[in-house]
């Protein structure tokens, strides 16, 4: 039978692979971070979705606790993690997407997120962890066992909610120079990008209100939805650029027209209009309406678009 002592007393015994760095701390990360997602309402059901937070919080908790060499690689211990078991039963059951099959470790995130379509606890585990007195005693149990030595380092980040997704947001908004990390930042990695992919699009949000720069069309649904996409204005791919300063908030339309550069910024950021379409000029959505129109600057300065940027796409995409 699973319960609280027999759940702690494993996470006391979590198996742990040895390097010349010492052992592993990657699943202790893992848990410790999907403990933290339940308790911050991320996941609300026994299944643990790939997503920008999840490896976000999970790169967040490594740069607090971990003070060895080892590699911050998330998709190791979400693989590896099914090897405890629990009672005799497996702790945790990766739940593959229709077609594929999975017998080894897969190091690259996108194609474990192809390949996984969500992981889950042992159901009487995952029950326990909706406890929030649980929740605690599972999280001081791992500090204490495990992270002895900056455990109380990372209390105090959290209680402040600094740390490296604090960081990495204020470097985004180009309010912050980036940090020394060994992770992120000064050398990209793939799941340093996965990461920022999630957070570019949120922060294009914040900083223009959920607004549509070029239209100004501005829709949010009861559910927390809307309809406002972030626009790369050198794509990433190119630039590796994801600050705010090389984006846009744009409506569907606009900014599949921007990608395709029928519309563009002058210097002045108004509104470009390619002389090379045709279109109904009288209809309410025509581009040609928004010609010579001044763009919806983001609140603050070190959020505006960044000149430079603009004048590339004027002179790479846009079909003037």
């Amino acid at each position: 039978m699973i319960d609280v002592r027999s759940s702690i007393q494993k996470l006391k015994s979590i198996r742990q692979g040895t390097s010349k760095y010492g052992n592993a701390p990657h699943k202790l990360i893992l848990i410790l971070t999907i403990i933290e997602l339940i308790e911050n309402g991320h996941f609300l059901k026994n299944e643990f979705y790939i997503d920008p937070d999840f490896v976000a919080h999970f790169r967040e908790n490594w740069t607090l606790l971990v003070d060895t060499a080892h590699s911050p690689d998330f998709t190791q211990p979400f693989y590896y993690l099914q090897n405890e078991k629990l009672v005799g039963e497996p702790f945790w059951k990766l739940h593959l997407n229709f077609g594929f099959t999975l017998t080894n470790h897969i190091r690259s995130i996108n194609v474990l997120k192809e390949v996984v379509k969500y992981a889950s606890f042992q159901e009487d585990f995952y029950q326990l962890l909706l406890n929030s007195e649980f929740r605690l005693l599972a999280q001081h149990t791992i500090l204490d066992t495990y992270f002895t030595k900056t455990k109380e380092q990372f209390v105090i980040a959290k209680q402040f909610g600094k740390g490296y997704i604090n960081d990495l947001e204020g470097f985004l908004l180009n309010e912050k120079e980036a940090p020394t990390y060994d992770i992120g930042f000064n050398s990209i990695d793939e799941e340093e990008v996965f990461v920022r992919s999630g957070l570019f699009p949120r922060l294009i949000r914040k900083v223009y209100s959920s607004t549509c720069c070029m239209s100004g069309m501005k829709l949010i649904t009861d559910f927390g939805g809307d309809l406002i996409e972030a626009a790369h204005i050198i794509p990433f791919s190119i630039s590796k650029d994801d600050k705010v300063t090389n984006g846009l908030a744009l409506c569907p339309n606009l900014h599949t027209a921007f990608d395709k550069g029928l519309v563009s910024i002058d210097d002045h950021f108004r509104i470009l209009v390619s002389s090379q379409i045709s279109e109904n000029t009288e209809h309410p959505y025509s581009l040609a309406q928004l010609r010579q129109k001044k763009i919806m600057m983001p609140f603050g300065s070190k959020h505006y678009p960044n000149i430079e940027n603009i004048r590339w796409h004027r002179e790479h995409i846009f079909k003037d």
